[in-house]
């Protein structure tokens, strides 16, 4: 998510539970926990989709590889030249 998608996205108040020690450092160094948190969890989200995708898609991905091994790439990259 870019930061304009992520300034237009609606908000819902949510109740978190951190560690007070890092809650308590963030706080001493300026740092706003809820966009920190925001972004600790769109990772991970982003993170668990990947991996969700390459499950989903792993005969298709071991397929591509074997063929790629054993034919090589469809097309020569210029740069093998």
């Amino acid at each position: 998510m870019d930061t304009h998608e992520q300034t237009r996205a609606k908000r819902k108040p949510v109740n978190l539970t951190i560690r007070e020690d890092i809650y308590a450092e963030a706080k001493e160094l300026n740092i706003n926990a809820s966009k920190a948190a925001e972004t600790g969890i769109h990772q991970a989200v982003k993170k668990a989709k990947e991996q969700a995708w390459v499950a989903e898609n792993r005969e298709m991905i071991r397929a591509s590889n074997e063929r790629v091994e054993k034919y090589g790439t469809l097309i020569k990259p210029i740069w093998m030249d």
